[in-house]
C-alpha cells in the first residue's frame, strides 16, 4: 500500500480501509474491522429498499391502473424531497426508541416517494389503446396490470428505485445516532477513528452509491423493451419533417 503515498491523505484513507490501524489505546480501527462497518450499512439499505418496493410497488401500480391517486402520488413525493432525512430519524428515535428496526422504518418512508411516484406515472403512461386491446382479448384486470402495464413501466420503476436507493445508502450514515453502526460510525466518532478513517468511511459511502447507481442504472436499460430504446435513440418523424421543410425553405 506504499505505493499510495503519493495521494497523500486519500492514500492514506485507502489504507485505512483495505489494511487499518492501531490506535493508542492498542484497539483495531479499519480493515476487517472496517468491512464489518460497510457489510452493516449495506444491510440496513437493502433491508429498507425492499420493504420500500414491497409497499411502493403495488400501491403504485394499482393507482396508475385505475388512474386515480395523482394526488397521493404527487405528494408523497414533494414530502419526500422536503422533510430531512436527520429530522426522519430523530423523529422515529424520540417515539420509538432506538434501534434497527427504527432506523429501517425510517429510510423505508424516506425510500417510498420515488418508487411510488416513478410507478404511478410509469403505469399512467402506458397507451389506452395498448390496455384496450389487452382487455378486449378477455384479460383480467389483475393480468392487464401484471403482464401488460407492470412491464412497460419497469424503466421508470427501475428509475426510482435507483434514486432512492442512493439516498438510503447516503442516509444511513446517520444511522449510527439511533444506535446502529454503520460506515457512518467512523464519520461521526472522530475520536475513535481520526480524521483518516472519517475520509474512509465517505470514501466507502462514495463508492457504495456510485457503484448502485450503475448497476441499477444498467438494470433500468436491461428492462427496457427494445422498441421504446430504439424510439428514444432515433430522432422523432415530426422533427425530422421539420427540419427537411427548413432546409428547403431556407435560400
Amino acid at each position: 500500500m506504499s505505493t499510495l503515498a503519493f495521494l497523500g491523505e486519500f492514500g492514506e484513507a485507502i489504507q485505512f480501509i483495505f489494511e487499518g490501524e492501531t490506535t493508542r489505546e492498542g484497539t483495531q480501527v479499519g480493515g476487517s474491522q472496517f468491512l464489518e462497518l460497510t457489510v452493516e450499512h449495506i444491510k440496513v439499505s437493502v433491508v429498507a429498499m425492499v420493504v420500500a418496493c414491497a409497499l411502493a410497488i403495488p400501491l403504485g401500480l394499482w393507482l396508475g391502473h385505475i388512474r386515480r391517486g395523482s394526488f397521493l402520488a404527487i405528494s408523497l413525493s414533494n414530502v419526500g424531497r422536503a422533510v430531512p432525512s436527520l429530522a426522519l430519524i430523530a423523529f422515529f428515535v424520540a417515539y420509538l426508541g432506538v434501534g434497527f428496526t427504527n432506523v429501517t422504518l425510517a429510510l423505508v418512508l424516506l425510500a417510498i416517494p420515488p418508487i411510488l411516484t416513478n410507478a404511478y406515472v410509469g403505469v399512467t403512461q402506458v397507451h389506452r389503446e395498448t390496455v384496450d386491446a389487452a382487455r378486449g382479448m378477455g384479460m383480467t384486470e389483475a393480468r392487464i396490470a401484471l403482464r401488460v402495464e407492470l412491464p412497460l413501466a419497469l424503466p421508470l420503476i427501475f428509475g426510482g428505485i435507483k434514486t432512492s436507493a442512493v439516498n438510503v445508502i447516503a442516509t444511513a450514515t446517520i444511522a449510527p445516532l439511533a444506535g446502529v453502526t454503520t460506515l457512518g460510525d467512523a464519520i461521526i466518532n472522530v475520536s475513535g477513528y481520526g480524521d483518516v478513517g472519517r475520509l474512509a468511511a465517505a470514501i466507502s459511502v462514495a463508492a457504495l452509491a456510485v457503484m448502485t447507481e450503475l448497476t441499477l442504472g444498467a438494470a433500468q436499460r436491461a428492462v427496457t423493451p427494445r422498441g421504446i430504446r430504439l424510439e428514444s435513440g432515433r430522432p422523432s418523424r415530426r422533427r425530422t419533417l421539420s427540419t427537411r421543410i427548413g432546409r428547403t425553405a431556407s435560400p
